[in-house]
């Protein structure tokens, strides 16, 4: 009997949540527009538009400036990802980590290595001048950016677009198609990604896209898989780390469950497959001690700081009043951070551990991520993506609160985008994104739809402030940069809190 009336509970409870999320869908412009879609039969037709339209948005904000353009001596990430082809070309397997050029270093992974090897290749069979050793650095033709910019869209394409239909198609197979393409749409046009990709120019879709495919593969208990493509994401760059605690912690509590044989070995597959798969990726630099420290020196570059530039994160909101950087040492700042980040991801890893549902491990993610982001050492603005990726998946299980962190985490990176002359397509992508999610407010609590009110408020202000007084203020040259980061720092607290709370909800049901 009691076991009847828990299985009720838990019946209703999911009813009533899933009517609640129903009713608020139904005010997004996009539910709206899939609701016409599927009104008039064209279920087929619409992912075709979906991707369309997202190819477009990517290609019409690759069409504008990127980091370091026609900027010497250095340049930016544009020439960093150029230059990791042109060294993976042309340099021996064992030399990638330890070139002496003191040209962009390679501080990824392998796997990203290995990626920028096979777009080198077939690029130099297009044209060898645009990866030629030491002789194409900061080389900007039109036809090599084309190139450049061409890699990555089809590198999303491959990696992550199909990452996210496999997704939808998963997360939202008791719903009706109405949702699912909602969501579909809702994703593939998240801003931050397309500005900094698309824009700003990096692969972080790659990343991104092996780590929702680990989450597929965990809906679907094919744990091992799943697995294997969450080490692809770490050896392809090692922000990934942001989501291993939960990852661990999910594994690890649905492995206790098999009583005590059943738990050894699968962690014995688990175990094995991690380290067959990290082994296969750093193979060409396992031979001695001295190649395997040089790789980890260049992937975690502890010797560049606290935090990079004015980042939303704590210790970054911190330093304007009390200079950290100033007060302690490198190693203290490292142990410091480290012990703050891993007691902020302990609660959320303690109730995934105790009850390792699917739905929890996505809130698992997005509250390890935004720990790391927060607290962690070597922090950089783009960072926040990260986080962003499982709160963009839960967007119509959070419509309201979900929207609203898009908004905060693009706005948080507006001081690089302006830097970068990314001003416009940050303005339209920005505006698109809040009016397509507009209606996600109607009918929340008075404080939830306040909290958004003050947030637009606040974000035009800042932007109108800054358009009619441009800088340089010469007693406060960094004013608008810092005081971005102290309002989303801010703001990104407050979410870490609801997000751990909802969390808590999951653990309680």
């Amino acid at each position: 009997m009691a076991l009847k009336t828990k299985a009720h509970h838990q019946s209703s409870n999911h009813s009533s949540v899933a009517t609640s999320i129903k009713t608020l869908k139904l005010n997004l412009s996009v539910f709206k527009y899939s609701t016409w879609l599927d009104e008039n039969q064209l279920r087929r037709t619409g992912p075709w538009i979906a991707v369309g339209i997202a190819v477009l948005l990517r290609w019409a904000v690759s069409l504008g400036p990127y980091s370091g353009m026609a900027s010497p001596p250095r340049f930016g990430d544009y020439e960093a990802q150029r230059h990791w082809m042109e060294l993976t070309l042309h340099r021996p397997v064992r030399e990638w980590y330890s070139d002496s050029s003191k040209w962009w270093d390679l501080d990824y992974p392998p796997l990203t290595a290995y990626v920028s090897l096979i777009c080198a290749y077939i690029g130099n069979m297009i044209s060898p001048e645009w990866f030629a050793w030491k002789s194409s650095r900061g080389y900007e033709s039109i036809e090599a950016k084309l190139y450049m910019r061409s890699t990555v869209l089809f590198l999303e394409l491959a990696v992550y677009f199909t990452s996210i239909f496999a997704f939808t198609a998963r997360w939202f197979s008791k719903q009706n198609w109405t949702h699912q393409h909602t969501a579909l749409v809702l994703i593939l046009i998240q801003p931050g990604i397309i500005l900094i990709d698309s824009g700003h120019f990096q692969y972080n879709t790659v990343m991104l896209g092996l780590v929702v495919w680990s989450v597929n593969c965990f809906l679907d208990d094919q744990d091992v898989l799943g697995s294997v493509f969450f080490c692809l994401a770490l050896g392809f760059k090692q922000m990934a780390l942001y989501f291993s605690p939960a990852v661990f912690a999910y594994l690890l509590g649905k492995s206790i469950r098999q009583g005590f044989f059943g738990c050894i070995w699968k962690l014995i597959k688990l175990g094995s497959t991690v380290i067959l798969t990290l082994g296969l990726l750093f193979a060409p630099w396992s031979h001695t001690l001295p190649d395997i420290l040089q790789v980890l020196h260049r992937i975690f570059p502890v010797f560049r700081g606290l935090y990079q530039d004015k980042v939303a994160n704590v210790w970054c909101a911190v330093n304007v009043v009390v200079k950290l950087r100033e007060m302690f040492d490198i190693k203290q700042l490292v142990r410091f951070s480290t012990a703050t980040t891993m007691l902020a991801f302990l609660p959320s890893t303690v109730m995934l551990l105790a009850r390792p549902t699917k739905r929890s491990l996505l809130y698992g993610m997005v509250n390890t991520s935004l720990s790391f982001f927060l607290l962690s050492f070597q922090v950089h603005e783009k960072s926040i993506l990260i986080p962003a990726l499982p709160i963009t998946l839960l967007i119509l299980d959070e419509p309201a609160v979900g929207s609203l962190f898009i908004t905060s985490a693009t706005f948080s990176m507006f001081p690089l985008l302006r830097q970068e002359g990314l001003v416009t397509p940050y303005l339209v992508l920005m505006g698109l994104w809040i009016w397509l999610t507009a209606g996600a407010f109607k009918g929340t609590p008075t404080l939830l739809s306040g909290f958004a009110i003050a947030n637009i408020f606040i974000i035009f202000s800042m932007h109108m402030a800054e358009f009619l007084i441009p800088l340089p203020l010469a007693k406060y040259p960094d004013i608008y940069s810092v005081l971005n980061a102290l309002w989303n720092a801010a703001c990104f607290v407050v979410f870490w809190i609801y997000y751990n709370h909802r969390q808590y909800r999951q653990y309680c049901q």
